[in-house]
């Protein structure tokens, strides 16, 4: 009774949904044609085979009226243009908002979104994905080469633009001495100095130990002009060997008292930056001068050259030590996911509250692809692909109809007998 208007292009899953479609029209079809054969045999006769030409009769009523809703759905019957058919092709951009609505109110919501990612588990597959080192090292393999171009692609001007413009006058308007200050209250509680401390004195001493000439000579240009000379270089010899006792002393004794000066001095200090308006200021002074010294810009632009050559030949290196680093950095990542309950329960809770902002804020304008791509199709062409995949079971109907009019036929028959 009626053909699918096919399209020249069908990706093999409508090619597959077209022929279980034409197969269940067959069905639907054919019960019809035989309800009208059995009608066509019957009529005229008594008895018995009244009640079947009664049933065989409304099975036909049925069968035609859905068929004629079915069919109204997609397209005019029999090519009349009856009123209220060809629905989808009518109204298809109605439709299209409609449906846009539905899915925006009843799936596209926060609650729903987060409740299938909590059942999901998201970050537990993904751990157990990434604890196996082959998908870890799979990651990185694909990955790098985009990385290492992306990273290559950024231009020493675009930097030396961005520190210039953007980081250093920022930098230049942000108070630093309370930071530093706490900073350097926090290396002074936990003794991090003491190897600063250890490394300046022991190079300190080594370094006046070692030349004793220069230290001799420093020593005696200071002497007034009248003492002897040998009287200096004598002096000088004795202040040599007894400077570098006494940073041997420094060096060796962990409680000593220009240790715990200096121990003193950088925790007045952390307390200045911190407290002292005047140091502060100072501390201000000081860092705004550096950041505006043209050579600091240019200095970060090298050093970025510099990073950026290593990381990029590293990143393009398969066998780079850089790649096997990121390559255990994601595997440990994955195991510690796995075994962290409480870094698991974390990122569950952190993804769902992307992804519930993200649906809030944007799911109306996600949705809105279902409209705007109806609207690109023009009427036969959503009746077409609306068809392939709900006309189907849109078959059933007619199977129902022609069984349940049969049915409600031979029952009227029935009772107008009995009556």
């Amino acid at each position: 009774m009626d053909q699918l208007t096919t399209r020249p292009v069908l990706s093999p899953a409508d090619l597959e949904r077209r022929s279980r479609l034409r197969r269940m029209r067959v069905v639907a079809t054919s019960l019809l044609v035989v309800a009208a054969i059995v009608f066509v045999v019957t009529h005229g006769h008594g008895g018995v085979w009244g009640y079947v030409n009664a049933a065989a009769e409304a099975a036909m009523v049925g069968a035609v009226a859905d068929w004629f809703a079915v069919t109204a759905l997609f397209r005019h019957p029999l090519g009349l243009k009856v009123p209220h058919t060809a629905i989808i092709p009518e109204r298809k951009d109605s439709i299209g908002h409609s449906l846009e609505d539905f899915v925006t109110d009843n799936f596209l919501t926060a609650e729903n979104v987060q409740e299938r990612l909590s059942t999901a588990q998201v970050p537990m597959r993904v751990g157990r994905w990434l604890a196996e080192p082959a998908n870890a090292r799979r990651v990185v393999t694909e990955s790098a080469p985009a990385l290492a171009k992306g990273i290559d692609s950024i231009s020493d001007a675009e930097v030396g633009d961005f520190l210039g413009r953007v980081l250093l006058p920022r930098l230049a308007r942000e108070p630093v001495s309370p930071l530093l200050g706490s900073l350097l209250e926090g290396v002074v509680k936990d003794d991090s100095h003491r190897q600063v401390v250890d490394l300046v004195v022991r190079e300190l001493h080594d370094w006046v130990r070692d030349n004793e000439s220069t230290v001799v000579s420093l020593i005696g240009s200071r002497a007034p002009w009248w003492s002897p000379r040998w009287l200096d270089d004598t002096v000088a010899a004795r202040l040599h060997v007894e400077l570098v006792r006494w940073l041997a002393d420094i060096r060796d004794t962990p409680d000593h008292q220009v240790r715990r000066a200096v121990d003193d001095l950088l925790a007045k200090l952390a307390d200045n930056l911190q407290n002292d308006p005047a140091t502060m200021e100072r501390a201000e002074q000081l860092k705004v001068r550096v950041l505006s010294h043209p050579s600091v810009g240019d200095s970060l632009v090298g050093m970025w050259q510099s990073v950026k050559r290593v990381v990029v030949e590293s990143l393009e290196d398969p066998e780079s030590d850089l790649r096997d680093r990121l390559v255990r950095a994601l595997t440990d990542l994955g195991g510690r996911i796995v075994s962290d309950d409480s870094l698991r329960a974390s990122l569950d809770r952190r993804l769902g509250e992307i992804s519930g902002h993200v649906v809030t804020t944007y799911g109306h304008e996600i949705s809105t692809v279902i409209s705007q791509t109806i609207e690109r199709w023009d009427g036969d062409e959503a009746s077409q692909r609306i068809e392939l995949h709900v006309g189907r079971d849109l078959q059933f109907i007619r199977i129902n109809g022609t069984v349940v009019g049969g049915l409600v036929g031979l029952l009227i028959y029935s009772l107008a007998q009995l009556l």
